[in-house]
């Protein structure tokens, strides 16, 4: 009688149904906290071979309701809350999309692309260039992660600020259901009010209500000129006056406005020795700011030039550099790009995603910085991120000399408890552009609505009943 793996090898391919040997780069997460065991690593190259596997496991399930098959979908495998690798049990099949990865067509005059969900992040941005056009997300994975994974946690970045997050980004999906349907939704269309977005249900899901195999994304076209400027500030609350500032100067011109903690920084200098980072010496903040002109590159350095002086004037920004071409601009992009990494070799640290409004984040971050000096006297902290639309890495690292794994493993909760109850009372969010994973998911009863955890768990029922896909992430069931 047939087995499960030896259907699955049938429909991908017995050297693309992988049970033995190094199986680290899909079962282990990207920060390494976490290595789980997978029944099986398998590899569709299509749509249709995809649906065949969530079948094929759909009918295992209901046959064998005690086997405990589920599976977890995953893309480039970077995210930072434990959503995308096995857990430990050896009862998961991680479904790696990384073979679907054709790009399926450019629609120029519809302002579209569609392309496969394993399409590395990078690629697609090339390719859109090449056509012509911008697609505008863009974060520091760009070079390992897919659309895939990018939609599934709807991924964010640096030019949220004019451009939103991954979801506004998409015009559609097609998407294999837990029962191994597929619903073709890669309508172009930017207007089609016939029912509900079933769209926006799957982004951000994180595979827990079906799996995207493609998309239909915008396209914009490229600014006459990009420049990039750097400045130093004295406090938050002068980079949100300089946010203040660069909106009235630059308008929709402005694509990103990124904040760096002294600290932050000084990690990158530490561990990067052949990085040279600006300004950051004698000064709390550095920003990170963007200016993306359909006009010409003249127009665009006068627009920074005036800001930067209004800026100087007004006591927000002590000094400031406006980047002469593009390897200079590339250079200070990699500075901000590399803090997550640097952070990585300063040792395990506490990772948090938050956003709070622009208006409340001078307040949390006094406020909070001081409660946790409080509690863990010499605590360290690596604050950076999203200015321009309210998101932060608030990350928290090890006192100076302590062993960073016993820190990660006795502070953790405590930590989490002090930044997570802060961004409550500022109204903000527990997680901006990561998702929940596993990671947070259990931090969500405790600051998420009764109401809204009520409803997200009816929609997993009804969609998934057999609670196959990628369980224990975002919302449990029972």
């Amino acid at each position: 009688m047939p087995t499960l793996l030896s259907d699955l090898q049938a429909i991908v391919g017995a050297a693309h149904v992988l049970t033995e040997g190094d199986l680290s780069a899909w079962t282990q997460d990207w920060r390494k906290r976490t290595s789980g065991k997978a029944k099986a690593v398998v590899r569709p190259a299509s749509t249709d071979e995809v649906a065949q596997v969530v079948k094929a496991c759909a009918d295992y399930l209901a046959q064998h309701p005690d086997s405990g098959l589920s599976i977890v979908p995953q893309g480039g495998n970077t995210g930072l809350v434990v959503g995308s690798t096995p857990d430990e049990t050896g009862r998961q099949i991680v479904l790696s999309l990384q073979r679907l990865n054709a790009m399926r067509g450019v629609d120029a005059a519809n302002l579209t692309m569609t392309v496969e969900a394993g399409c590395i992040l990078q690629t697609v941005q090339a390719q859109a260039a090449a056509a012509g056009f911008w697609f505008p997300l863009s974060l520091a994975a760009e070079g390992s992660c897919t659309i895939g994974g990018n939609l599934g946690t709807n991924a964010g970045g640096t030019q949220v600020l004019r451009f939103g997050n991954a979801r506004d980004l998409c015009l559609g999906l097609e998407v294999v259901t837990p029962q191994g349907e597929v619903w073709q939704g890669l309508s172009g269309l930017r207007k089609d009010n016939t029912g509900y977005d079933l769209k926006n249900l799957y982004i951000g899901a994180e595979g827990t209500l079906g799996i995207i195999t493609a998309a239909t994304l915008k396209l914009y076209p490229l600014p006459k000129a990009q420049l990039t400027a750097w400045a130093a500030v004295p406090s938050v609350e002068a980079a949100v006056q300089l946010l203040g500032m660069a909106h009235q100067h630059l308008g929709a011109s402005l694509t990103g406005f990124e904040m760096m903690g002294q600290f932050a920084l000084s990690l990158v200098a530490r561990h990067f020795d052949h990085v040279r980072v600006p300004l950051y010496q004698g000064s709390a903040f550095c920003v990170l700011l963007e200016n993306a002109d359909a006009e010409s590159e003249a127009h665009a350095r006068a627009q920074f030039e005036g800001l930067l002086e209004a800026a100087l004037d007004a006591g927000c920004v002590t000094n400031a550099v406006v980047a002469e071409n593009l390897t200079q601009a590339h250079s200070l992009w990699h500075i901000r790009e590399s803090i997550p990494l640097a952070q990585a070799l300063e040792g395990l640290n506490i990772k948090h995603d938050i956003s709070v409004p622009v208006s409340a984040f001078a307040a949390f971050v006094a406020s909070t910085d001081a409660q946790l000096a409080q509690a863990i006297p010499g605590v360290r902290m690596v604050n950076f991120g999203h200015l321009g639309d309210g998101n932060l890495h608030y990350n928290v690292q090890a006192p100076e000399g302590q062993d960073a794994a016993v820190f990660l493993r006795e502070q953790e909760a405590r930590v989490n408890r002090i930044v997570f109850d802060a961004v409550l009372a500022y109204g903000g969010s527990i997680s901006a552009e990561h998702g929940v994973g596993s990671l947070k998911v259990e931090h969500l009863t405790r600051y998420k609505s009764p109401v809204a955890l009520r409803t997200m768990r009816a929609i997993k029922q009804a969609l998934d009943p057999l609670n196959m896909m990628n369980p224990g992430r975002v919302v449990r069931l029972g």
